[in-house]
């Protein structure tokens, strides 16, 4: 008796959205549950060539936790390509002026590079607050354990 592998077609997909509190979660194992769910690897129609994911919402992103002295030691780069054009902040920095951009940059980390990619982290809302724009879709509150 031969497996059939079901391979998923875009059309097939059904898309759910989910909200994620960030409060105390560790700012990796969260960046990597997201990832799982923004690609679709939680499904079991899951195809890598394929955007089978679900949209997530992360809101209260000014209170992500980080272990360790991370605070302080982790730094994030940005170059402007011209002579002396790096910028160095450091997580703390990061943390009270640019919290979205501190969960996007660890997120995108851990997607695939390329269209496919592009078009997954389209589907991630970041939001400092506790306030989303996106009651309209109705997002179930996902529950995130590690």
């Amino acid at each position: 008796m031969q497996r059939q592998t079901t391979i998923a077609k875009a059309q097939q997909i059904e898309r759910k959205w989910y909200v994620v509190d960030a409060t105390n979660l560790t700012l990796g194992r969260l960046a990597s549950v997201i990832a799982k769910y923004l690609t679709g690897k939680n499904k079991a129609i899951y195809t890598p060539n394929v955007d089978c994911g679900d949209y997530i919402i992360v809101v209260n992103a000014e209170k992500v936790a980080l272990s360790g002295d991370a605070d302080h030691k982790k730094n994030y780069y940005n170059v402007s390509q011209y002579l002396g054009g790096l910028r160095t902040r450091s997580s703390g920095t990061m943390r009270k002026l640019y919290p979205e951009e501190m969960i996007e940059r660890a997120v995108w980390g851990m997607l695939p590079k390329g269209r496919l990619g592009r078009q997954i982290y389209k589907k991630l809302f970041v939001y400092a607050g506790p306030e989303h724009l996106h009651e309209a879709q109705q997002p179930e509150v996902l529950e995130i354990k590690y």
